[in-house]
C-alpha cells in the first residue's frame, strides 16, 4: 500500500516538473519574443538622446543621396548604438522649441483625431443599440452593409471619399478628414455585437417596469458596455493616429498635414530630429495604452454580457 501510494507521488512529482519546465520554457520564449518586438522602440528613444554628429555617423550612410537626388548602395553594415556615447537633449530642444512646425503638426494629429474618436462612439453606440435592440430585414439590410463596408480596406475608399468631399465642397478642410472617420463603421460593427450579447430578458422587464428607450439605452445599455466602449476607443484612437493616406489625398495643403505625414517625409538633413519626433509621437498612444490596458482587455473578454 505505501509503495503504491510512493509510486502515485513520485508520478506527480515528475508531473509537476514538467509542468514547471514547460512554463519556465514559454516563460522564456515570451521575453526573447518581448523583448525582439521592443527593440525598435528601445532604440528610437535611446538614439533621441544622441548628438547629431554621432546618429549621422551611424545611420547617415542609409540617407545619403546623390549630387541627382538618388540612393546611394549602402556598402557598409550600419551601426546599431543602443546606448549613446554622450547623452544630449539638443534634439528635443531643437524639436520643442526650435523647430516649432513640428509640435503644429503635432497639434494637427490631435485635433483630427480627438473629434473622430469622440463622435464616431456617440455615433456607433445610438446606432448599435437600433441595432441590437430592434429586427426586421431592412435592418439587416443596412447591417449587412455595414459589414460589407467594413471589409474594404480603406484604400479602397479614398477615391469615392476624394470624390465625395469635392463634390459637397470640403475637400481641403478638417471635415474631409473627420466626416469619413466619424461615420465608419468598424465601431458599429463591434458594439453592436457587445450590445447583442446583453441578455434580452434584461430589456423586457425594464420595459415591463415603464423604463423608456433613453432609459433602457443609458442605463442598462451603455454601463454594460463600457468596456467595450473604451476598447473601440483605443483602437480607433489608435487607427487614426498613425493615418497617412487619408491626408495626402484629401488635404492639398501641407500646413494641414498630421505629423504622421510629415515624419514620413524626414529628409536626410534632419535624421537626427526624427528620432525625437518619433518619440514625441509616440507618448499619446502609449500613455492610453498603458491607462486603458485594462479596459481593452476587459471590452474583449467581456464582449458585453452580464457578469456573474
Amino acid at each position: 500500500m505505501n509503495s503504491q501510494v510512493s509510486f502515485k507521488q513520485k508520478i506527480k512529482k515528475k508531473k509537476l516538473r514538467a509542468d514547471n519546465c514547460k512554463t519556465a520554457l514559454v516563460t522564456i520564449a515570451a521575453i526573447i519574443f518581448a523583448f525582439i518586438f521592443l527593440l525598435p522602440t528601445i532604440l528610437t528613444i535611446t538614439n533621441s538622446f544622441m548628438s547629431p554628429a554621432e546618429i549621422n555617423a551611424n545611420y547617415g550612410s542609409i540617407f545619403a543621396t546623390t549630387k541627382n537626388g538618388g540612393k546611394v548602395f549602402v556598402s557598409k553594415t550600419v551601426n546599431l548604438k543602443f546606448i549613446p556615447d554622450m547623452v544630449t537633449f539638443s534634439q528635443y530642444f531643437t524639436v520643442l522649441l526650435k523647430s516649432p512646425e513640428y509640435l503644429f503638426k503635432f497639434w494637427n494629429s490631435i485635433i483630427y483625431v480627438v473629434p473622430i474618436v469622440v463622435f464616431q462612439l456617440m455615433v456607433a453606440t445610438l446606432a448599435s443599440y437600433g441595432f441590437a435592440r430592434y429586427s426586421g430585414k431592412l435592418k439587416n439590410i443596412i447591417f449587412f452593409a455595414y459589414i460589407i463596408i467594413m471589409l474594404m480596406p480603406y484604400q479602397v475608399t479614398l477615391v469615392p471619399n476624394f470624390l465625395v468631399s469635392r463634390a459637397i465642397g470640403i475637400y481641403g478642410t478638417k471635415w474631409a478628414i473627420w466626416l469619413p472617420g466619424i461615420f465608419s463603421p468598424f465601431a458599429v460593427y463591434l458594439l453592436t455585437k457587445f450590445m447583442r450579447r446583453i441578455p434580452t430578458e434584461v430589456m423586457e422587464a425594464a420595459s415591463i417596469d415603464g423604463a423608456g428607450e433613453w432609459y433602457i439605452f443609458s442605463r442598462i445599455c451603455f454601463p454594460l458596455c463600457k468596456g467595450g466602449i473604451a476598447s473601440i476607443a483605443i483602437l480607433v484612437f489608435f487607427d487614426y493616429w498613425n493615418m497617412v493616406e487619408q491626408p495626402l489625398i484629401l488635404l492639398p495643403d501641407s500646413d494641414m498635414h498630421p505629423l504622421s505625414v510629415f515624419l514620413s517625409k524626414i529628409n536626410a538633413g534632419e535624421i537626427s530630429l526624427a528620432f525625437a519626433v518619433a518619440v514625441i509621437y509616440l507618448i499619446p498612444p502609449l500613455l492610453i495604452f498603458l491607462y486603458g490596458e485594462d479596459y481593452l482587455v476587459e471590452g474583449i473578454s467581456y464582449q458585453g454580457g452580464i457578469k456573474g
